[in-house]
């Protein structure tokens, strides 16, 4: 283990010191009637690292940023262990039959006219086409050389939570920013950022529900816990970054993944507050993206704008994870809540349809940006028929999303930049959003937004697709990678949590294919001997364990929130 002293530093100049143990007091006390207290320990509070530092490590875990994430967490954990503990009371009371509506008690937010959010900072102002990605020295240096004009730098869904990338992606963002990255493939080729203008970069730190198991936070009291994934990321980011993006003429953006409720954003926007007063920053510099991507928090979506009013720049319609929840929240719930193969959950049906034109108004209503979810079709140079494909699914699906008033959309590969342009600059022309089109006509009550029907079977081959889906990908993730082709789609967590989850709740919900299979775990245990069979093995690859892992989040009695989290757990380094 690595002890680092990270309490907040003294008032003098002397700068925190490593490798040393926190101060500690002892006091004792007397009750009212004169008795002797037990005495009690407190100590400053601090982070425990329990990797040794390598190479550039000590230039992003600098005493003075872990200094700056220990007052994060000795602020804000306690709130976001709170906030964690609501999402699962919330969670029980709609599995048990409590449909999720329109909160009574925010009503008075929803219904004054005057209110509006910051709207967009400094290099936000046009954002029709974001490309996603994550922050590995190539990846980042392919994004800033794209043409898009904003650049997801994901450290979260796309990102295998790995402790060389957590740090490697701080590293490659660092530099990013300050025009120093370069990178030397094992081949030998090398990459540079050769782009005149590069895109505003808009950084997604991990949700409030993933740890950091790397670090641990004691707190005053001695409580040791493992510390916040969010506040890891966001922390070493802004304190390295902002006033560098601030001179470049940018500014500290975020997205906020995983959002389910205005608490949980007031909770962002405390710490953002709180960051700009400690940094220097003028209140309203930080910007964050909030993606709608949970069934809680569509019925939230000006709560939550309301909540960080003073630092929202919009929200985007997180597709792929808002499915995910759909299937998680009423797993249980019964046959009409089962959703068909994941091919046929488009964006035109009714649920999402509902979600997307809401999430619209919404924004449009309180002067935020509205951004599309990203196409999950991928080109591929190899095979020309491929690449076609793909190239008229994502324009029908940018068509839709410009017609739809949406001010931007998001893309997964630098050869759908142009496609996805083209339908956003017929529509928006020289201007750069929609904010105008309020969509007045729009009328979406709860009852649209839980209207699953979609009256399509499961097959058989949606079955395997999603077991041979889920295990590649978790395979994949193992060995620390985050965003993967398969199958010319491109797969991330949210997608992999769609396939898995699916599968367990087509198992619980004792459902048959479309030719008269019971899916059960038998069944699913056959596919995967199947996939297994067929997948290609190599030294050092991580199928046996992504089985294991398929299985305790697909196969067993209980469903894991998240199958990142046991993964994490138990098999990541």
């Amino acid at each position: 283990m690595t002890l680092i002293d990270t309490s907040p530093p003294p008032t003098t100049s002397t700068p925190p010191t490593t490798a040393t143990s926190p101060t500690s007091t002892t006091a004792t006390g007397t009750n009212a009637e004169g008795h002797r207290m037990p005495s009690t320990s407190t100590s400053a509070p601090h982070l425990r690292l329990d990797r040794p530092l390598h190479g550039r490590d000590g230039e992003i875990l600098t005493p003075a940023a872990l200094a700056f994430v220990t007052e994060l967490h000795d602020r804000f954990a306690r709130r976001r262990h709170d906030r964690l503990a609501a999402r699962l009371r919330r969670r029980f009371e709609i599995g048990t039959g409590d449909d999720p509506h329109f909160r009574a008690d925010t009503a008075h937010i929803r219904d004054d006219p005057s209110w509006r959010v910051a709207g967009a900072g400094p290099g936000l102002e046009d954002r029709r086409v974001e490309i996603t990605g994550p922050t590995d020295p190539k990846m980042t240096i392919n994004a800033l050389n794209s043409s898009a004009r904003v650049w997801l730098a994901d450290q979260e869904d796309a990102t295998s939570p790995t402790w060389s990338n957590v740090i490697g992606g701080q590293l490659s963002l660092f530099d990013a920013i300050r025009g120093q990255l370069s990178f030397t493939s094992p081949e030998g080729k090398r990459y540079e950022v050769t782009a005149e203008r590069t895109p505003t970069i808009v950084m997604r730190p991990r949700g409030w529900h993933l740890p950091e198991k790397h670090v641990s936070f004691i707190d005053r009291a001695g409580r040791e816990l493992p510390a916040s994934g969010s506040l890891i990321d966001y922390g070493l980011y802004v304190f390295h970054n902002a006033h560098a993006l601030i001179a470049a003429g940018r500014g500290p953006y975020f997205y906020l993944p995983k959002i389910e409720s205005a608490e949980e954003a007031r909770l962002w926007d405390d710490v953002f507050s709180f960051t700009e007063e400690r940094l220097g920053l003028a209140h309203g510099t930080i910007r964050a993206t909030v993606l709608i991507e949970t069934l809680p928090a569509a019925f939230e979506m000006e709560e939550i704008l309301f909540a960080l009013r003073d630092h929202c720049a919009g929200l985007n319609a997180g597709r792929w994870d808002y499915i995910f929840s759909i299937i998680k929240t009423y797993r249980g719930r019964g046959a009409r809540f089962v959703l068909p193969d994941r091919s046929e959950v488009t964006m035109t049906v009714p649920f999402m349809r509902a979600y997307t034109e809401l999430l619209v108004q919404t924004c449009h209503k309180r002067g935020a940006y509205a951004i599309g979810g990203m196409s999950a079709f991928i080109p591929n140079r190899r095979r020309p028929e491929v690449t076609e494909a793909a190239f008229e699914k994502v324009a029908a699906d940018k068509r839709r999303e410009a017609g739809d008033g949406f001010d931007g959309t998001w893309v997964a590969h630098p050869d759908l930049i142009p496609v996805a342009r083209a339908e956003f600059d017929a529509v928006l022309g020289d201007e750069p959003n929609q904010l105008g089109r309020t969509r007045d006509e729009v009328a979406v009550d709860p009852a649209d937004l839980l209207d699953v029907r979609i009256g399509l079977p499961v097959t058989t081959a949606g079955v395997r697709g999603n077991v041979s889906v889920a295990i590649r990908y978790i395979e994949a993730w193992l060995r620390g990678l985050g965003a993967v082709a398969i199958d010319d789609l491109m797969e991330d967590a949210a997608t992999a949590e769609i396939s898995r989850s699916q599968i367990w709740q087509w198992i619980h919900q004792d459902h048959s294919t479309a030719e008269g299979i019971a899916i059960t775990r038998g069944f699913v245990e056959e596919l995967m001997t199947e996939v297994l069979a067929d997948a290609p093995r190599f030294e050092g690859d991580r199928f046996d364990d992504a089985a294991a892992v398929f299985r305790e989040v697909a196969l067993r009695e209980e469903f894991p929130a998240f199958l990142t989290l046991p993964a994490y757990a138990k098999y990541l380094d």
